[in-house]
């Protein structure tokens, strides 16, 4: 029986200009929202440097990727937020003061919610002003964590000076709905704070090559590294390009900042002979919800402009040098998705 094919969509625009992201693989402590919130500053200053505009850090990075810890003692580890999804939540002021300070866009794991319900596994977003928000709460809950966490009800789509960034968090990223969606709301980037521990690096990669190339766009994840209470995590954080290969990846299990070029001219060129998403046989599903930013007006980034940019191919920036280089716990136990 001949399928149903959809109406083939329009092409979607292309992003104005290239745009710089980092990416952040650390290691945060257990159970100190304070702590790990000056460690995040300091990462991103350091990407700040590097040129990057978006800074990505991986998922709970704020209370840590320990599940135990986390439902036995809420309150110290769970971020409040108001009605509205802002965070006024003074641990945090060291991440807010580090995007303004550096005009950059920060995405960061958090654990939030409302006294008395259930939180839910969020990427919060800080703002060159300052201002803190929940921007994504997870919608695919991996194992043990349905048993605490409440999952999110819908996608979000940020809109960062012209370039659509399709969210999700970690488990997500294993549901080629998921990436769909974002594609057909127009998203050049998928991009996905995750917690893939020590074992499955294999398959995180599997599904971010896959998502880029079935929806030719970028695909980001930002991978913690070291023991995190029963879990161990050593990295892997890793950029693909819209045909699904390496545009840089961290190889060793230790703290660093990847810095890479995604360049509109990639998207173009993988647009121009792969038509997935334009002629996908499945209507679209709910439509993302945008939020949108423009760091155009934004403080000057310290050392941006230092960094010798790449042309219109996009090549990606090598690696930035480890940033607080920690030993690493290669345990073999086995925790977050």
């Amino acid at each position: 029986m001949p399928m149903n094919r959809s109406v083939p969509r329009p092409p979607f625009p292309l992003p104005p200009a290239p745009l710089w992201i980092a990416v952040v693989q650390a290691r945060s402590s257990p159970g100190d929202v304070a702590a790990n919130a000056r460690t995040a500053a300091a990462h991103i200053t350091r990407a700040a440097e590097g040129g990057a505009s978006l800074v990505v850090l991986p998922e709970l990075f704020l209370p840590s990727y320990d599940l135990p810890a986390i439902a036995a003692a809420p309150d110290r580890h769970v971020v409040p937020t108001t009605p509205r999804g802002t965070v006024p939540d003074g641990r945090l002021d060291p991440v807010r003061e580090a995007a303004a300070g550096a005009g950059v866009l920060v995405l960061i794991g958090a654990a939030v919610g409302h006294p008395g319900r259930s939180p839910k596994i969020a990427t919060l977003a800080a703002d060159p002003t300052g201002h803190t928000s929940v921007v994504y709460c997870k919608q695919h809950l991996w194992g043990e964590e349905a048993a605490f966490f409440t999952p999110g009800h819908r996608g979000v789509s940020l809109d960062l000076d012209g370039w659509i960034l399709g969210l999700g968090i970690c488990y997500d990223a294993s549901f080629p709905e998921h990436g769909r969606a974002a594609a057909l709301d127009g998203a050049h980037a998928y991009v996905c704070p995750s917690a893939f521990a020590a074992g499955r690096q294999t398959r995180a990669e599997i599904y971010h090559r896959a998502r880029a190339l079935e929806n030719t766009m970028f695909s980001v994840m930002a991978n913690p590294v070291g023991r995190h209470g029963a879990y161990a995590f050593t990295g892997g954080s890793s950029v693909y390009s819209p045909v699904g290969q390496v545009i840089t990846k961290a190889t060793r299990p230790r703290e660093r900042v990847l810095i890479a070029c995604l360049a509109p001219q990639r998207l173009a060129d993988a647009r121009a002979h792969l038509r997935m998403p334009l002629e996908c046989d499945v209507p679209a599903g709910p439509k993302p919800h945008r939020i949108t930013y423009r760091l155009g007006t934004s403080p000057a980034r310290p050392g941006a402009g230092a960094r010798q940019r790449p042309g219109a191919s996009g090549q990606a920036a090598p690696e930035a040098e480890t940033v607080f280089p920690r030993v690493v716990d290669e345990g073999d136990a086995m925790g977050g998705e």
